[in-house]
């Protein structure tokens, strides 16, 4: 088995619909992995099932690796010493290969029938056996062969499996060990000549030189067999040695399940156009199975890759929570330099996002408001709805907000306090604003927080955003002022 010198670890997605979060945390522990050990990261693409596979796909998670900041050292766009990196360029390879295992007596043809094999299997069920495939074409004739020919039997390509328990020490859950009769012979070749991912992946991996195989805890079952091939290939030649196995734990999605592609919250594209960070997306996903200490959960990557060990995973399913990552993104907005938090909103400040013309968009208000928003929101989506009253003509009227904020004693009377104090406030300093609020309040028997969530709603709408006084400075006297008389116009209408 390969040790953590010259690692070479790969990541292997099939370009079939959008990257989920499941495949990101693979791709996340081979490349740090990769990198903790100055190793090398094979980016290699399974797209041998075509009628799945797509191009749209594939330059998706081109797409999806750059933006989550992954680098590769071999694969696409990059090349490297075995290419090509998409299996659909590699048939003759695995057709070469498939030849040399039959040649060599580790494969042999069969021909047994869809319907041969389900009967079999389940009779075996009945007699309480394994049901697995019986080796029923192991050792045919050259006459028996002639005569499934003659009948037009199309065979596929069976790996024969030796005849013994299989052990091997799993890099997260130790040593395993499965009985040769749980072990049957195995498909590797479609009766049309296309290879199956059960010799695809195992070749690609010696051919490579593979030395960590680190995925998911789903492909666990056929580790052995792939163990099983990888000797075979090393016996004749083709592959130096088979690679150590870890397989990282579920994910788990709602009800205590196996986080499915399909499930909504899977896909890697809702967290970017909800305004995740890479580096806080990325930190929460490493959480799923691996631990940087037992009391800090937020942590910059390169301090992730730092200190990254396989000895650190955990074997026990992670569940997926939401609210964490969106409280771990907050944390990595938080971290942002103002400057570089003002950048990364930008395309919420923009049409599809934003709901106010583009002229009406002011750079200097934004510029200063910037590091209020940048304490409040979690995710970057939320800017635009934050931000909004700054650059409309008049607030977006949130129902629940004002039901929440007029529907209790007399708004009206506290506005027009309010607003009088504000007209003599200081509007160069957010203290003298919440100043006057609050002995607009006093005079109304009320606490700030009371008094001033009539005034928030005058102004930008909403009962709850960026601090109110800091706000109203922005926004300016003339427009904060204008607001509250509409808003005392409506009460009296």
């Amino acid at each position: 088995m390969a040790n953590a010198t010259n690692v070479r670890v790969r990541f292997c997605p099939s370009p079939t619909g959008n990257p989920h979060v499941g495949l990101v945390r693979t791709a996340l522990f081979n490349w740090a992995y990769a990198r903790h050990n100055e190793g090398v990261l094979v980016f290699r693409i399974e797209d041998t099932d075509a009628a799945r596979d797509s191009e749209e796909s594939y330059e998706q998670l081109l797409d999806s690796m750059r933006w989550l900041g992954f680098d590769w050292d071999e694969g696409p766009e990059v090349g490297g010493p075995h290419a090509p990196y998409r299996q659909s360029q590699r048939m003759d390879i695995y057709q070469d290969v498939a030849q040399k295992l039959l040649d060599g007596g580790r494969a042999y043809y069969c021909y047994c029938s869809t319907e041969e094999l389900d009967a079999r299997r389940e009779a075996a069920r009945a007699a309480g056996k394994p049901s697995g495939y019986d080796g029923h074409c192991r050792d045919l004739t050259a006459e028996q062969r002639a005569a499934y020919d003659t009948e037009g039997r199309k065979p596929i390509v069976r790996f024969r499996m030796p005849d013994e328990a299989i052990t091997f020490t799993d890099l997260v859950r130790g040593e395993i060990t499965v009985q040769s009769e749980n072990l049957p012979d195995y498909g590797i070749v479609r009766a049309n000549g296309a290879p199956l991912y059960t010799l695809v992946n195992p070749v690609d991996d010696a051919l490579m030189e593979i030395t960590h195989v680190l995925r998911g805890e789903d492909l666990l079952s056929s580790t052995p067999r792939q163990i099983a091939l990888y000797k075979a290939l090393t016996d004749l030649g083709i592959a130096k040695e088979a690679p150590a196995f870890g397989h990282l734990p579920y994910v788990m999605g709602e009800g205590n399940k196996k986080l499915s592609k399909r499930d909504p919250q899977a896909s890697l594209n809702l967290y970017r156009e909800r305004g995740f960070l890479p580096e806080g997306l990325l930190n929460y996903l490493s959480l799923l199975g691996w631990s940087f200490s037992a009391d800090q959960d937020v942590f910059s990557i390169p301090d992730m890759v730092a200190k990254f060990d396989l000895a650190d995973v955990n074997a026990n399913p992670a569940r997926f929570d939401l609210k964490k990552a969106e409280a771990i993104n907050a944390d990595h907005i938080r971290m942002l330099d103002v400057q570089a938090f003002a950048a990364a909103c930008e395309p919420w400040l923009k049409a599809p996002h934003a709901n106010w013309a583009p002229e009406a968009f002011d750079q200097a208000a934004w510029e200063a408001i910037a590091p209020h928003a940048q304490t409040r929101i979690k995710v970057l989506s939320e800017i635009t709805e934050n931000v909004d009253f700054l650059f409309l003509d008049e607030p977006v009227e949130d129902e629940a907000s004002w039901t929440k904020a007029m529907g209790k004693g007399d708004p009206a009377a506290l506005l027009t306090t309010a607003r009088a104090k504000l007209d003599a406030a200081d509007w160069t300093s957010p203290e003298s604003l919440k100043e006057a609020v609050l002995a607009a309040g006093e005079e109304h028997g009320l606490k700030l927080g009371k008094a001033q969530a009539p005034v928030r709603v005058a102004v930008t709408g909403r009962t709850v955003g960026l601090p109110l006084f800091e706000s109203l400075e922005i926004l300016g006297k003339e427009k904060s002022l204008s607001r509250i008389d509409a808003t005392l116009a409506k009460l009296a209408a």
